[in-house]
C-alpha cells in the first residue's frame, strides 16, 4: 500500500509527465506552510526528472530591502523583483541561468550559481505563487499541515529558540500572504502532509 508521501509524489510526477508530453518543458511552484514538506516534496522529484530546483529562501529580502512598507505588503518579505530577472525570464527565454543566495548567516548574496536549462524547473518554498510570480508556472502545488504537526516539525529541525521567531514572526507573515494572495486557491494541486 501506497504512503500518503508516495501518492503525493505518484500524482505531481504524473502532472509534470504530462506538461513534458504535451509542451516540452515544465515550470512548477511548489508553495505552502512553513514546515509542510515542499523542500523535501521538490527534492524527492529531482532525481526522477533531472531539474532545476531553486529555494525561495534563497530570495529572502537583503538588509536595505527590509522596510516596514515592505513587510506591511502581503509577500513582500521575498525578493520577488530578482526571482523575475535571475529565473523567469531566462527560463522562459529558453536559457540556463545564474543566480545570487541570500545567506541569512552573514545577510548577504552570495556568488552567483550558475544553472543550465533544464526542461523541468521547480521553484521551492513559500511565496513561489506570489501574484507575481504565479502566472508563467505551468503548474502550481500547495502544502499544508496542520499547525500542531507544523509546530513539531519546526522544533525538530530548528530547535525551541529559532522555533518562536517561527512562530512570532515568520508563520504570521506567511498566513498573511497565504489569505490575502489567495494562495491556495490559485493552486492546481492542493495536498495536506
Amino acid at each position: 500500500m501506497q504512503s500518503t508521501s508516495e501518492k503525493m509524489i505518484g500524482e505531481l510526477a504524473s502532472q509534470i509527465q504530462s506538461l513534458l508530453d504535451t509542451q516540452g518543458r515544465a515550470l512548477v511552484a511548489i508553495d505552502g506552510r512553513c514546515a509542510s514538506g515542499k523542500t523535501t516534496l521538490s527534492e524527492a522529484l529531482q532525481p526522477l526528472f533531472d531539474c532545476n530546483v531553486i529555494h525561495m529562501d534563497d530570495f529572502f529580502l537583503q538588509p536595505h530591502q527590509r522596510t516596514q512598507e515592505r513587510y506591511q505588503e502581503p509577500g513582500g518579505n521575498v525578493d520577488y523583483e530578482r526571482v523575475e530577472a535571475e529565473i523567469i525570464k531566462p527560463i522562459l527565454a529558453g536559457n540556463g541561468f545564474v543566480y545570487q543566495r541570500f545567506d541569512c548567516q552573514t545577510m548577504s548574496l552570495k556568488e552567483g550559481q550558475k544553472r543550465g536549462w533544464k526542461n523541468v524547473t521547480i521553484m521551492e518554498g513559500a511565496y513561489s505563487c506570489h501574484p507575481r510570480l504565479r502566472e508563467v508556472y505551468d503548474l502550481r502545488v500547495f502544502l499544508t499541515v496542520e499547525p500542531e504537526e507544523q509546530v513539531r516539525r519546526i522544533i525538530a529541525r530548528s530547535g525551541e529558540e529559532k522555533a518562536k521567531m517561527f512562530l512570532q514572526k515568520w508563520i504570521p507573515l506567511e498566513e498573511q500572504y497565504i489569505e490575502a494572495c489567495r494562495v491556495r486557491e490559485c493552486c492546481e494541486l492542493q495536498f495536506e502532509t
